[in-house]
């Protein structure tokens, strides 16, 4: 298992770039909310250690995680200054093959957003086979899934500011 011994939840701040001005924009599925509000409370909490300024964070929340693609284009379209997404979302295998396209559409959909517009999307989907993988994952023994995406946020909106020159 690729997070065996793995805390998620861990980064260095030392060697991140500075945050204090950067805005960003997290989208959250309300569905498994259990698992999305922790992954939502884990990435707000690494963004403001880091500096992300507790104003310059904006949420939006979405009814599924097929909905995160929507909503993180649409947050995108309406906050011209954001310098980076979090898409946050939770899907747990169940007994039809939902799980497969539900996953594949939010994977390819986050992908396709990366490819067309200038504002990194992270993905931070839980695509699990138990309600305990995600926990575990959220908050849980493994750390939490959002922060580690905060992280991912921090470095990708400097890579953007700096390809901008």
């Amino acid at each position: 298992m690729a997070t065996a011994g793995t805390d998620l939840s861990f980064y260095d701040k030392s060697v991140l770039p500075e945050a204090k001005d950067f805005r960003i924009g997290i989208v959250v599925s309300e569905w498994n909310n259990d698992i999305t509000g922790n992954l939502f409370q884990g990435a707000f909490d690494a963004l403001t250690d880091c500096g992300v300024l507790k104003e310059n964070i904006v949420k939006w929340d979405v009814p599924g995680s097929f909905e995160l693609i929507y909503g993180c284009k649409k947050i995108q379209e309406s906050y011209d200054m954001l310098d980076a997404v979090i898409a946050i979302g939770n899907v747990i295998q169940g007994e039809t093959k939902h799980f497969d396209f539900v996953c594949h559409g939010v994977t390819q959909g986050i992908t396709d957003l990366n490819v067309k517009s200038d504002i990194p999307t992270i993905f931070c989907v839980l695509t699990d086979n138990t309600k305990q993988q995600s926990i575990d994952r959220s908050g849980g023994k493994h750390g939490n899934k959002g922060a580690e995406a905060a992280i991912a946020a921090i470095k990708m909106a400097q890579l953007r500011k700096e390809a901008k020159f």
